[in-house]
């Protein structure tokens, strides 16, 4: 045996010599009495987790123990109480609500020290806690008797600075969308009279934005359509009528138009053109409030004409101008072609190329010979209108015919009406008279008065005389007198002229 307790007989280790082993003991050591007396000293130095600080003190650690049951359960009880609390809270604003008197769950709550230290700035929720710091003091009410103090210190419930004070405070219960401004910190006073002008406009500007917000809602603008239309719009686009909405070309007193490209589904057995418009008609009768002159005695829709419900009537006007727009096609007058009728939305072809339309007469530059072209074009329509489609144009001018390929075309038929129509005379001659204007303005000689162009169209060789508009004018109204007398005693469609649905003939001699 070495000096060093190695053997020499052993390999020596290249780590050097190791630490000695720990003695074995035996089990009956192990067990013996004086080794348990041992472990139990050692167990009674911990201290007893008895105190409740010392609990708390616990929780408070970043590292919490969780191997002891109790410990555990205390953690989520705790937990179980915020979440109870956060509960409560919640009850008792929806039950109080906006009610000047409100009703604390204070004594319900479970409050515990870890509130005040585990927050930060950052989490609270001021709306939630009981002292918001930002909240402005509430006035003192005045007690039930009606007055406060004695002898010369009494103060009433009509007291200027209290009745201030407590105006002040009510704004807050105006309408979210009405700013009464912050008064923290500033001792605020609003008279009677100012408090009760405010409280007044704002009900009215209330009732004001509800009026705005369901006409908007429930009307077609200008350049923009109610999400009824849209919908409609929407539809046609999945269906594949059309292919896409590119955006509006016109506006009018009556309608808005955009312009589209057809989609790829036939319709009866016909491809929808490349280039559609979509005429949307206006659900207000704001800006054409007589439209009902050219429809109600129309007895195509007299049955079905209703002055109480706009959007049938607008309805009818869309359908009016279908039934002129077909008229016209058979007559192979220049106009739009129908494609689709969808309630108050009109699909027609489109007059143009390249997404450009056609100008108006009014502003295209011709010159000399094309202007006379186009007055005898425009001579030739108005007889095709008045002797083919048994129609009356009744707002024709140059905003109503484009120059497209040459060739003048007719749009804007919804108000055409039929020569039997008590007014359509006057129509006629209120038609015949702008577009004589017109072409006369232009420098056309060849051009022809009102009266001459009336007689021309309409054939019924009026005498001119002296060319008095009042004594014209009673001739034609006194025509338009025998024929609705006539209409009356022979029916609607006892003498067809011209078309299957025309109404009886209109001559100066048409009375028996």
């Amino acid at each position: 045996m070495d000096p060093t307790g190695v053997t020499a007989g052993a390999p020596k280790s290249p780590w050097g010599s190791g630490a000695p082993a720990a003695p074995a003991c035996s089990l009956t050591d192990v067990m013996s009495e004086q080794l348990a007396r041992q472990m139990e000293e050692e167990s009674d130095a911990f201290p007893a987790l008895t105190d409740p600080a010392a609990d708390l003190l616990l929780l408070s650690d970043e590292v919490s123990d969780t191997t002891s049951d109790l410990m555990l359960a205390k953690m989520l009880q705790m937990q179980f109480d915020r979440e109870f609390d956060d509960q409560l809270r919640r009850e008792e604003k929806k039950f109080n609500g906006d009610s000047k008197v409100s009703i604390s769950f204070e004594n319900y709550r479970m409050v515990h020290p870890y509130e005040d230290s585990d927050s930060s700035e950052d989490e609270v929720d001021w709306q939630d806690t009981r002292h918001d710091p930002y909240r402005a003091e509430k006035p003192q009410t005045t007690p039930r008797r009606g007055f406060t103090g004695k002898g010369k210190n009494i103060t009433t419930k009509h007291d200027e600075v209290t009745c201030g004070r407590k105006n002040t405070a009510r704004m807050d219960n105006f309408a979210p969308e009405v700013h009464v401004g912050d008064g923290l910190g500033m001792d605020l006073k609003l008279s009677n009279q100012v408090f009760n002008s405010l409280k007044q406009h704002c009900y009215s500007e209330q009732r004001r934005s509800a009026r705005l917000h369901e006409k908007k809602e429930h009307s077609t603008a200008e350049q923009a359509v109610d999400p009824r239309t849209r919908l409609l719009m929407y539809k046609m686009v999945n269906a594949g009528v059309l292919e896409n909405i590119n955006g509006c070309i016109s506006t009018g007193k009556e309608s808005v138009v955009f312009h589209a490209n057809g989609g790829s589904v036939s319709l009866e057995e016909q491809p929808v053109p490349d280039e559609v418009v979509l005429k949307v008609f206006k659900t207000t009768l704001n800006e054409f409030k007589n439209r009902d002159r050219y429809i109600k005695d129309d007895y195509r829709f007299k049955d079905r004409f209703s002055k109480l419900n706009p959007r049938k009537v607008i309805r009818l006007w869309a359908e009016k101008e279908m039934h002129n727009l077909t008229r016209m096609k058979k007559a192979e007058i220049p106009c739009p072609e129908v494609v689709l009728l969808k309630k108050h939305i009109l699909v027609m072809s489109f007059i143009g190329k390249d997404h450009v339309p056609a100008p108006k007469l009014k502003d295209v530059t011709l010159g000399s010979e094309d202007m006379k072209n186009a007055f005898y074009q425009v001579l030739h329509l108005m007889q095709l209108m008045y002797q083919e489609c048994n129609l009356v144009h009744a707002d024709l001018s140059e905003y109503n015919m484009l120059w497209h390929d040459g060739k003048v075309w007719l749009i804007d038929v919804s108000q055409s009406i039929e020569p039997t129509h008590p007014h359509g005379l006057e129509f006629l001659f209120r038609d015949c008279r702008n577009v004589s204007t017109f072409f006369q303005k232009r420098g056309v000689s060849e051009a022809m008065s009102v009266y001459e162009l009336f007689n021309a169209v309409s054939g019924l060789n009026i005498p001119v005389g002296a060319e008095d508009e009042a004594e014209f004018m009673s001739e034609i109204v006194a025509l338009e007198k025998r024929n609705e007398d006539h209409v009356q005693k022979r029916g609607k469609k006892t003498f067809p002229v011209g078309c299957e649905d025309a109404g009886p003939p209109l001559k100066p001699d048409a009375d028996d």
